[in-house]
Parts: C-alpha cells; structure tokens; sequence
C-alpha cells in the first residue's frame, strides 16, 4: 500500500485545479494573482504554486512572510505578494526573500524604502474595515509616497457574491482613492473568484481568485469542479442491535440491526465535530450517514446494506463514482463556511497531489 494511504488522506486534483484557474482567468481576461495562502486553504502551497504555472499568472498572494518564503525556497521566481500588515522584522524578511508587501502606512512605507524594497503595493480599504488606508484618507498619503509610489493599489469587496449594491459601492470609492493619489498605480486589481464569477471580464489588470481555484463556487455562472477529496480507510466492522448505541454520549441508537463501520479519521485530522449525526461518507459509491459523534481519531458511519470489507476506502470529501458530497455540502452540514472546512484539514491527514482523480 502506497504511503501516507493507511489511515486518512487527502487527493488533490491538479488537473482540476488547473482547468478551474483556467476557467476563471478566460472569464476574467486578466492575468491571475491567485490566492495560495493558508497553505493553499490546506492543500499543499509549493504543489499548488507549481501545478499554477502551467496558466502563466502574474504572480501568486499569501497572508505571511514564512508562507512567501516556502515558496521562494522551493523556487517559484513569480511575484509573491503578502496581504497583511507587516511588522518591521517582517519587512526585513520580505526584503530577504524579495516579496511585495502591501502598506498603507507612512513609517511602514519609510522603513520599505529605507530597506531598499522596490516593489510594494497600496491597499486600501472601502469598507471591509480590515486593512488598509481608508478610500477617503488616501491624501494623507501623498507625501509619503510621492517620491516612493506604489506599483499596484487594490481593495477588498466584502460581499462579492451578493447582488447588494456593494460591490458598486466599494468600486466607487476604489476609484476616488485611486484618482487622490500623486501617480496612478499600474497594477489595479478588486476582484476575488465570487467577483468574477458574478461580473464577468475584470475592468482591472489583475483578478484575485481563492476558493473557487479549489473547487468551491459562490453561484456565479461559471462553476468550478472538485479538486479536494478527502478519505479514510474503515477499521473495524460490526453489528448493532436494536436500541445500542454509538460514539459518546449515546447520541445514536440504532432501530433495527445496524451495520457500523468505524473509520480512520476524527476531528483531529480536520473532520468537524459539528458532522456528528449530520455528516455523511461514500462508500462502494453510496452515501451513508455519519453515526453517533465525530470522536478525535475515528468516526462510525452507518453502512447498513453496503457491501464493503475493513480496508475500504470511504470519501468523506469529493467524489466515489457518481457520488459527490462537496466541499459547500459538507461545510452546509457542519455549519461552516467552505474555508473552515478546507483550512482546517491538519497536517497529520497526507496530502497525494494527482494529475487526475477518477
């Protein structure tokens, strides 16, 4: 058996990671800054990055200088840009291994030049309320950055995927911004995967797509496919008779005989508690309900009436056959956002990176 295989594991689809960035960059018809941060929501930054290349994006984006310094140490050359405010031992990092940090401070803007960084670039905020220079105070800027000007300026939507208005809204205030400063930018970007699934050609010259790179749409026109695929092996099999229990605190009983399989997974690996009794697993292509709580190793599932053996391969993630639970399904069911679900994946769950998953 292949390594890593024993127990629990995650297959990562490259090559549909691949026609997922491609689909959203042909919509968008801008280059990519795609998002590999958090690990690349927990499936793998260095491979993520790589498999990336095959679309040629303008560079990639992560949230610290440890996560851009992974990758510049397994050799990706492009642009890495670092989305969150640096401190000033950070910025002498990002300088170390020739990161884009994004400021929107006059003594972090200082220290940058003084530091001998080039590029960098504005982020300004229009009403996340996170990060950034707010829209309307972008002049207090100026001296800072007129000898010094930014390559790229860029703002955040907060509700990308709603037909609310605010993504006009923020867009109009990107623009003030933009107009307020000494010199216009280059590099102007807005736009996350919801973004451009909703809106279409980016007005911009780059776009920012995260989740929907990883297989999770926002019900936009465009829809991406599975990329993440998450399995374990069952452990043990038994019968349960009518009116015994499963897993703590008794909270399934079993009406009628019950077959149960226990699988080689728990919380500890990044399977929600919160699936307890509401979950579900694919296994030999059927869907089957998660029995009784989610304990730290291992969860039991309900495989009455399915054929299968101890050594089987269940899915409590992606596809088995004609069977899909995604990535949105599983975190409706766990009452997550699809991000939780996806970062909170740990690491002692192995990581298999596949041109093609059947």
């Amino acid at each position: 058996m292949e390594s890593g295989l024993t127990r629990a594991w995650v297959d990562v689809d490259l090559g549909a990671l691949q026609r997922n960035a491609g689909a959203i960059a042909a919509r968008a018809g801008v280059p990519l800054l795609p998002m590999v941060k958090a690990d690349a929501y927990g499936l793998g930054a260095v491979a993520v990055a790589r498999a990336l290349e095959s679309i040629d994006p303008w560079g990639f984006g992560v949230a610290t200088v440890d996560e851009g310094a992974e990758l510049r140490n397994a050799g990706i050359t492009r642009r890495i840009v670092v989305f969150t405010a640096l401190a000033p031992d950070d910025l002498r990092e990002a300088h170390r291994y020739e990161l884009t940090p994004t400021l929107s401070q006059p003594d972090s803007i200082a220290e940058w030049q003084r530091l001998g960084g080039r590029s960098w670039q504005l982020a300004i905020d229009t009403g996340m309320s996170r990060s950034g220079v707010r829209w309307d105070a972008v002049s207090t800027l100026r001296d800072a950055i007129a000898g010094f000007p930014p390559d790229g300026a860029f703002t955040h939507f907060h509700s990308a995927d709603r037909n609310d208005g605010s993504v006009d809204a923020q867009e109009s205030r990107f623009r003030t911004a933009v107009d307020a400063l000494p010199a216009r930018p280059s590099l102007l970007h807005t736009e996350n995967g919801a973004a451009i699934e909703h809106r279409g050609r980016s007005p911009w010259q780059l776009a920012r797509p995260g989740i929907f790179l990883y297989g999770v749409a926002s019900g936009g026109e465009i829809k991406p496919e599975p990329v993440v695929h998450l399995r374990a092996r069952i452990a043990e099999l038994r019968t349960v008779k009518d009116g015994e229990t499963v897993s703590y605190l008794a909270s399934y009983r079993a009406v009628g005989v019950r077959t149960i399989a226990t699988l080689s997974i728990g919380y500890a690996d990044g399977l929600r508690r919160s699936l307890s009794n509401r979950g579900a697993a694919i296994v030999r292509g059927r869907v089957v309900p998660i029995a009784g709580m989610v304990t730290m190793d291992m969860t039991m599932v309900d495989v009455t009436g399915v054929p299968c053996d101890v050594g089987d391969v269940a899915t409590l993630i992606g596809r088995d056959g004609p069977a899909l639970l995604d990535v949105a399904t599983v975190a409706q069911a766990a009452d997550l956002s699809p991000y939780e679900v996806l970062t909170g994946l740990r690491s002692r769950v192995h990581r298999r990176h596949l041109d093609h998953v059947a």
